[in-house]
């Protein structure tokens, strides 16, 4: 299945000649955070549902078009650009649209995200490590060779927080010898964030500063 099976089209856009009850009417039947609107056939664009309870209903539409939102996706569009475009607009409805601008319908983000608890990066057992370096420093090469010569498996890698020129990458990592992928990381210069119980390492240290604790309040 790809994503475009997910493209719903049993909402057209509301011509903007239109009243805005048109709209509130389908903002009182639906969840959505947007309806597309269109002008002479063209989607250009679509009105906020808060923005609009408090609208003349007998108004048209095309009163309000200084509201009108610009966003939509294309057909080809991957996923994670399509999630980005929700995430940038705060909607749980998206417009698609083909090369030459004729609207197809739309996504809701439910799907979108059903689509993406699918991927390996979610679905396939493993484990998630977090590791930060300069954004100068490290390399999405270098991450992959850590991994698989430590006989690991990558099912997904992504930068999740850029900070103060630090990049934070998140990596799924298929079941191998984690704390051997952990102590590579780290001499490799990576600091590692998120915390896992198999870290022989931090426990070591632990357990050393423990002694060293108890040793020096002899």
């Amino acid at each position: 299945m790809t994503l475009t099976d997910f493209i719903i089209n049993d909402i057209s856009p509301v011509s903007e000649k239109q009243d805005i009850g048109e709209v509130q009417s389908i903002f009182s039947q639906t969840t959505y955070s947007h309806v597309p609107i269109e002008r002479e056939g063209v989607y250009v664009g679509s009105l906020p549902e808060n923005d609009t309870h408090c609208l003349d209903a007998h108004n048209p539409i095309s009163d309000y078009n200084h509201g009108y939102e610009q966003f939509f996706v294309r057909y080809d569009t991957n996923w994670l650009d399509v999630l980005e475009e929700f995430a940038k607009h705060g909607s749980n409805l998206m417009p698609v649209l083909d090369d030459k601008n004729t609207y197809l319908g739309y996504y809701e983000l439910e799907d979108v995200m059903s689509f993406f608890n699918n991927t390996p990066f979610i679905s396939e057992p493993g484990s998630v490590v977090v590791v930060e370096k300069g954004i100068q420093d490290y390399s999405f090469s270098e991450i992959s060779q850590i991994v698989e010569s430590n006989d690991g498996k990558i099912w997904g890698i992504f930068i999740s927080k850029i900070e103060n020129d630090v990049a934070e990458i998140s990596v799924k990592i298929g079941r191998s010898n984690f704390n051997d992928i952990l102590a590579s990381f780290r001499r490799y210069s990576y600091n590692i964030v998120s915390s896992h119980h198999e870290d022989t390492f931090l426990t070591d240290l632990r357990e050393r500063s423990q002694y060293l604790d108890k040793y020096l309040n002899i």
